[in-house]
């Protein structure tokens, strides 16, 4: 038993009065000689009874011995396997993923030593900075790749503990959820006659999470000292700048971590809590959020609760980016654009930001050579092209991008003619062109870069790629989240 639970009373062995104890395994464990430890907690019940009462209300359950499950080999063999899946940079240490991969089992022993003897101390996370497409910088914290084995660990076996009290409205890195399903039930809302929303923002969520909030959250289901202290060295680890320069953290928990996205649903969870008592219709993908209402005024006071929360958080609303809007005026969610045309017909588009994260994509990944000359017509022909590496190695980079790209928006649906991904095709098309011919292909070039000789060259068309077909209309219960 951890210190904290030790503190809770009761001896060595020995439950605290009042307490039933509660043997449960783990998905990760080995076998059920290592289980793990919950305390129910009875505080109706006196001390002095002798056996709990056990009808006629609920109990909360906190988990007391869960540190071992986290250093287990097998669990941090689990999470290695993870984080190689995902690949990503190498942190502040420089280490990348191969590096570690080439004397994997000697660092995943050393990881278990180090965790079990309690010497384990996360190093500073790397700041890197990624432009958003509507201005500013969104800062990534990328841990070392030993820091993000041992997160990864740690929400392998917190996850499923807060699982099992997370809303169906939260489906941001969550099991067997995730954009899809949060955009399904934004759909089945606005079929079903949801015709207000409210869009809203929190203003640099990431950065402002206040850290004992945050530990006394966990501290509900989690009563492991030694697990509520690693979380702690998470968060307070600082951010080893480009220059060296060493920040400290004192708020926030850096996005770039696998623990980060568990952390942030447990903060934001008493905001689901909140708006789904007041039987309001919330989805919610990690910060990002919107409250969907059949009448203006549910709509503010969707909002109202959500700023009271929040407050209460030490978070804030955008003030510019936060608003109520009619379905008719049209709102933007995890890159689609919904709206209601003139005709009252919903519409589902790709919005203007992910579009522009598409232009900007593609351009990177056609780009013309430094002074660069107009190639001769007859070195433009299929067979020609097909033997030059450059041309295909482009064709190749923008086909694995288009078909990631329409596997999440293949759902748009419109009544009009020309479909935005015909508009996509065109720009890849333009932009393949120019990368060949060294300059803005139009006129003969686009004659002699036709349409046809790209499908020739195995370019890939998002207007020729399956399209499941229409969502039927559904009939879910009201404020169903």
């Amino acid at each position: 038993m951890s210190k904290a639970g030790s503190r809770s009373g009761g001896g060595k062995g020995k439950p605290p009065r009042g307490r039933s104890v509660l043997q449960i395994v783990l998905p990760l464990d080995d076998s059920t000689k290592d289980p793990a430890s919950a305390a129910e907690e009875d505080r109706d019940q006196p001390s002095g009874a002798a056996t709990p009462a056990r009808e006629g209300r609920a109990r909360k359950r906190k988990w007391y011995s869960l540190y071992d499950k986290v250093f287990a080999l097998k669990n941090l063999q689990a999470a290695w396997e993870r984080v190689k899946a995902n690949q990503g940079a190498a942190g502040s240490d420089g280490q990348s993923i191969a590096q570690f991969a080439a004397a994997a089992e000697a660092h995943l022993l050393e990881l278990h030593q180090e965790l079990r003897e309690k010497r384990y101390r996360p190093r500073p996370v790397r700041r890197k900075e990624i432009p958003k497409s509507g201005g500013g910088v969104r800062r990534l914290g990328i841990p070392c790749v030993r820091d993000r084995i041992v997160q990864q660990a740690v929400a392998q076996v917190l996850e499923p503990v807060f699982e099992a009290k997370f809303s169906p409205r939260s489906h941001g890195f969550r099991p067997g959820r995730g954009c899809e399903s949060a955009l399904e039930v934004v759909d089945r809302a606005l079929r079903y006659g949801y015709g207000w929303v409210a869009e809203a923002d929190i203003t640099e969520f990431f950065d402002s999470v206040d850290h004992e909030l945050l530990l006394d959250a966990v501290n509900e289901e989690i009563a492991d000292g030694s697990v509520l202290k690693l979380i702690r060295m998470f968060l307070a680890s600082g951010i080893r700048l480009g220059s060296g320069e060493l920040l400290p953290t004192e708020m926030g928990t850096p996005q770039g971590g696998p623990l980060s996205p568990l952390l942030a649903n447990i903060y934001l969870h008493p905001l689901d809590v909140a708006l789904q008592a007041a039987k309001l219709g919330l989805v919610r993908y990690a910060d990002d959020f919107v409250i969907l209402a059949q009448s203006q005024e549910q709509a503010e006071q969707g909002l109202e609760i959500a700023r009271q929360i929040l407050g209460g958080l030490k978070l804030h609303l955008h003030p510019t980016k936060t608003r109520i809007v009619a379905l008719d005026r049209g709102f933007d969610f995890l890159g689609f654009h919904y709206f209601r045309d003139a005709s009252g017909r919903l519409q589902k588009t790709v919005s203007a930001k992910s579009y522009h994260r598409f232009k900007e994509a593609v351009r990177s990944r056609t780009k013309r050579h430094a002074g660069q000359k107009r190639p001769k017509p007859n070195r433009c022909t299929l067979p020609r092209l097909k033997k030059n590496q450059r041309v295909q190695g482009m064709i190749g980079a923008v086909n694995t991008y288009l078909t990631g790209w329409h596997g999440y928006f293949q759902r748009a649906q419109v009544t009009w003619q020309v479909t935005d991904f015909e508009k996509c095709d065109r720009f890849v098309r333009r932009r393949l062109r120019c990368a060949i011919s060294g300059r803005y292909a139009k006129g003969r070039w686009q004659k002699l870069l036709s349409n046809d000789l790209m499908e020739a060259l195995g370019l890939v068309r998002l207007t020729r790629l399956p399209v499941p077909p229409p969502a039927v209309r559904l009939n879910p219960l009201p404020n169903s989240g």
